[in-house]
């Protein structure tokens, strides 16, 4: 895997057309699914990825121009920290504002990619044409607004609220809402198997309090080597790192600090009773945040995390 310095303009520019390719795709599956309940919003989806095959043809001439007829082959996937898209479009029952954020996202990543890659060109016609779209995707961000407008009345929104909202977003809301996640599930086994093998809410507590934070040290650290932000735009990557491992932490801790209680049955119970809340409060997270369907969340989340629990107990039982 190559990082965004180590590329080449020939491999920049190959990056680029394979990116606006997708990109198209991926706007034009929100027009499909879009089109019968809203056609207005379907209709600057249309737009939006007329634009962006308008984009690749550019890149590609541009490139046959300068290096030929034959286009390296380098993915998304090739690059750390390249622009990533979530697979919400393949969601059944897409919703309006579930894709609306991420054409804003997605526009807003694409100007951080091109004005990146402008910096770095030295090929005068390669550096146009990467500033240019630059400068076009970060108009786009303001069009992407204008698909909420084609569902309800809303005032203007004011440009810079808003770029600091989605670096908000990126920066600091997802990565911990994923280590909020990570760690309130998967710190349910060891806690509740230490407790019911024990019979001491002491060594519960101390089973739980190592387990979330070893769970949020490597949270933390998978979260900041995933993505150096340098072309994303999401930001330093140990702030990232930092608020997932947090959030990990405090994931386990919620059902870890009611074993403080000397009594072990009143300490079990209490737990319980945050368990239960911390799934649905999880699972409408992943609705409201994270443009998860909400039956999808309440299996995936609550459902889960209460086979996970009662693991832990019968190993604990055992």
């Amino acid at each position: 895997m190559k990082r965004f310095h180590e590329l080449s303009e020939a491999e920049i520019l190959a990056l680029a057309v394979s990116s606006e390719e997708e990109d198209s795709r991926i706007y034009q599956s929100f027009a499909n699914r879009l089109r019968d309940d809203y056609p207005a919003s379907a209709r600057i989806f249309d737009e939006m990825a007329e634009e962006e095959r308008g984009h690749r043809h550019l890149l590609l001439d541009l490139y046959k121009r300068k290096f030929g007829e034959e286009l390296p082959y380098i993915t998304r996937q090739d690059v750390r920290g390249f622009l990533k898209r979530r697979p919400i479009w393949l969601m059944e029952g897409l919703r309006i504002d579930a894709a609306r954020r991420q054409a804003e996202i997605m526009e807003f990543e694409a100007a951080q990619f091109y004005a990146k890659a402008a910096d770095r060109a030295r090929d005068v016609d390669v550096r146009k044409l990467l500033g240019d779209l630059a400068e076009i995707e970060r108009r786009h961000e303001t069009r992407a607004g204008e698909l909420e407008k084609s569902v309800v009345e809303s005032a203007a929104y004011d440009e810079e609220k808003e770029t600091s909202r989605r670096l908000f977003v990126l920066q600091v809301v997802q990565p911990g809402l994923a280590g909020l996640i990570d760690g309130s599930v998967s710190t349910l086994a060891p806690i509740f198997a230490a407790a019911f093998a024990t019979g001491t809410s002491w060594d519960a507590f101390v089973v739980g309090l190592a387990a979330s934070i070893g769970a949020g040290i490597s949270m933390g650290l998978t979260e900041a080597l995933s993505d150096d932000g340098e072309i994303t735009g999401r930001g330093s990557p140990w702030l990232r790192g930092f608020v997932c491992g947090v959030m990990t932490a405090v994931g386990g801790l919620g059902h870890t600090l009611p074993y403080l209680i000397t009594d072990f049955w009143t300490a079990t119970t209490v737990a319980l009773v945050v368990v239960v809340f911390e799934l649905f409060a999880i699972a409408w997270t992943r609705w409201k945040y994270m443009e998860t369907p909400f039956h999808s969340a309440i299996v995936q989340v609550v459902l889960g995390g209460l086979l996970v629990l009662a693991t832990g107990v019968f190993i604990g039982s055992s």
